[in-house]
């Protein structure tokens, strides 16, 4: 007998999975409905590339005090469920540890309350107080945050779908080890940073936004369930991605959409569409197609601005093997640190 009920062919982690995403769309849905009581709030002008425009003129004590102290409590909240929940997976099944099933576990119904209260109490802040920790902050922090996300993501799957093609590049088992082990804390952090550091505003890419934050901070309350690993899941959370990149370039209209949409659509046809079990021939026609629509913007761009198209990828890329290079650094430091620390006892 299979963990779910006879019958039922949704696991429970799926219709869990499904629920949570009813309560996403409710969540933005809820954002977009009392975005207009923000009309009047007030803001400096525009002041180009790099200018964070939602956040007060004026910065006020309780904005900032609200804005950091809901993202304190709520990345203190989910650290201590990160390190509990890997203090239950080394334990024993008779001690009380946990396993991979599609059964929830009592950590990822804490995990799923804490997260819903955090997100509803940041929408009341936003309404009452506005500021989120973008008046304190860069908005390249958070971008960027977010981007070392998902070249981790790409260096932990390599093993699984290769790098370039489905062909494997070689990344050092303790290198994946680590990165596997730590991922979860620095997932939390970069979500949960950028979650607070946006005001709960109502335009277009702060909607797709939310809801693509959202979905990740639901994937970090899943571990130990077998949705957490499903590759079509993950797949999908990598790739929109794309679809919030191109939302926000086209409301910036400085016709920057095509090197986002290309540039993430690179990623999926070099790496991401591989390790999935599809056929070649599945394989090259999505390239095919992605390829005809590559050709078809730029007959009307432009060919001479194709090259914007590499950018991204070759960002990713690259970042994979400095991340690799700077994880394995470290790995060597801490290890010369354990030696000389027997050296000396």
């Amino acid at each position: 007998m299979s963990e779910n009920k006879k019958g039922n062919s949704f696991p429970a982690d799926l219709r869990v999975v499904l629920a949570c995403i009813g309560f996403i769309l409710v969540y933005v849905a809820l954002i977009w409905l009392l975005g207009p009581r923000l009309a009047r709030v007030p803001h400096m002008p525009d002041q180009g590339a790099g200018w964070y425009f939602w956040k007060l003129s004026e910065p006020t004590m309780m904005g900032r005090l609200t804005a950091w102290g809901g993202y304190i409590l709520h990345q203190l909240a989910n650290f201590a469920l990160i390190y509990r929940a890997k203090q239950l997976s080394v334990r024993s099944i008779e001690a009380g540890g946990i396993r991979y099933s599609n059964q929830l576990h009592k950590i990822n119904i804490m995990a799923l309350m804490v997260n819903a209260v955090f997100i509803v109490l940041h929408l009341l802040q936003t309404h009452l107080w506005y500021d989120g920790l973008a008046q304190d902050t860069h908005v390249f922090s958070s971008l960027v945050s977010v981007a070392i996300l998902l070249i981790w993501i790409l260096m932990m799957e390599t093993p699984r779908r290769g790098l370039f093609f489905g062909v494997k590049v070689p990344i050092r088992t303790e290198v994946l080890e680590f990165a596997k082990k730590y991922h979860g804390y620095y997932f939390s952090w970069a979500i949960i940073y950028t979650f607070w550091f946006h005001p709960t505003e109502a335009s277009l890419g702060h909607l797709w936004g939310f809801f693509y934050l959202l979905l990740i901070m639901l994937q970090g309350s899943l571990f130990f369930t077998r949705m957490h690993t499903n590759r079509y899941w993950t797949l999908l959370l990598e790739v929109l991605v794309l679809v919030h990149a191109f939302v926000v370039a086209r409301l910036q209209g400085a016709g920057m959409w095509p090197m986002f949409a290309f540039g993430f659509g690179s990623i999926f046809v070099i790496t991401q569409m591989h390790g999935l079990g599809w056929s070649r021939l599945k394989r090259a026609v999505i390239l095919a197609f992605y390829l005809l629509a590559l050709f078809l913007v730029y007959r009307e761009r432009g060919f001479s601005h194709v090259n914007e198209v590499f950018r991204i990828p070759v960002i990713d890329y690259l970042g994979v093997f400095l991340l690799t290079l700077l994880f394995f650094g470290w790995l060597r430091v801490l290890r010369l640190f354990s030696r000389q620390q027997k050296m000396d006892e």
